[in-house]
């Protein structure tokens, strides 16, 4: 990990807000994609002050997010790389974190990794990599950050969960598993904290237009793209607004969380829907790659 400075311990009992008095907020995956629009977003929610901490795997795109964010006056940096599959470095994040701003109010599991294809094409390592980055890691850095967290103002921990984690989705059995279950650690987390004032939640998008599927779209199973596609900037939005609020669940677009809630509820009625969704998703992906090219 770079661009950080380490305490050898951190007592839990001294942490208040940054002697700034403004939030911190970390927020893994940063670079690009909704963790760049997330910056962008809580920078923006926070003109009175906020304490970005931006962890991602590569520094150039740490670096470029930074020097965008001198358009924001009340924002302070503080750019970390680290894999956060690797828990020691997860855990030399957050100590850099509370060493440069004092304690973190809100964290903001964003990092994910999708290896696509069924399951039985896919490697055992890649399987491993997926859970460790999607389930492990998070469930992790929650652990970590909770008993850091000042005892009192803004105060929340948000996963980015994904439609998939909400009804099974065949072509993708790993990452819906990892994202179910970080949906069910949310809300079971959630009730944990409810008295202490901490807020957990999971926002729960469909496809979103960003590199993550669209520079991988032939391998993309077709339904993913049956759904309305939202834009990084929109999913950042309910981001923020979970972390500012009480509410435990986003889903994105609204009507396509009814689907998976009636596909979760009625599997008959998920397979017999499958062949129409996957037309109407080959359709969508080609509308899409006229318009990569």
């Amino acid at each position: 990990m770079t661009n950080s400075r380490l305490d050898s311990k951190a007592e839990s009992d001294s942490l208040t807000t940054a002697s700034n008095g403004a939030p911190t907020v970390l927020i893994t995956g940063a670079s690009k994609g909704v963790g760049a629009a997330c910056v962008h977003g809580f920078a923006k929610a926070f003109p009175e002050g906020i304490n970005l901490v931006l962890v991602a795997r590569g520094l150039a795109g740490l670096q470029e997010l930074e020097s965008e964010l001198s358009q924001y006056p009340n924002a302070k940096v503080l750019t970390l790389t680290a894999d956060i599959a690797d828990l020691k470095a997860c855990k030399q994040l957050v100590a850099a974190a509370v060493q440069e701003f004092g304690g973190i109010n809100v964290l903001v599991n964003n990092a994910g990794l999708h290896h696509r294809g069924e399951f039985s094409q896919r490697t055992p390592e890649q399987i491993a990599a997926m859970v460790d980055v999607n389930l492990r890691s998070p469930l992790y850095l929650a652990a970590l950050v909770l008993p850091l967290m000042p005892k009192s103002g803004q105060r929340a921990i948000v996963m980015v969960g994904s439609l998939a984690g909400r009804a099974p989705l065949q072509g993708a059995a790993t990452y819906s598993s990892t994202k179910s279950g970080l949906r069910a650690f949310a809300y079971a987390l959630s009730d944990e904290l409810r008295d202490k004032n901490i807020n957990v939640a999971v926002v729960s998008p469909g496809p979103i237009d960003t590199h993550f599927i669209m520079d991988e779209i032939d391998e993309v199973e077709d339904i993913v793209y049956s759904q309305p596609m939202s834009t990084p900037e929109q999913v950042a939005a309910a981001i923020v607004k979970l972390a500012k609020g009480t509410e435990t669940e986003i889903t994105m677009p609204w009507f396509s969380g009814k689907l998976t809630t009636l596909g979760y509820l009625f599997p008959s009625f998920r397979r017999a829907s499958r062949g129409l969704l996957y037309r109407i998703g080959r359709k969508n992906k080609d509308k899409y790659r006229r318009r990569q090219s």
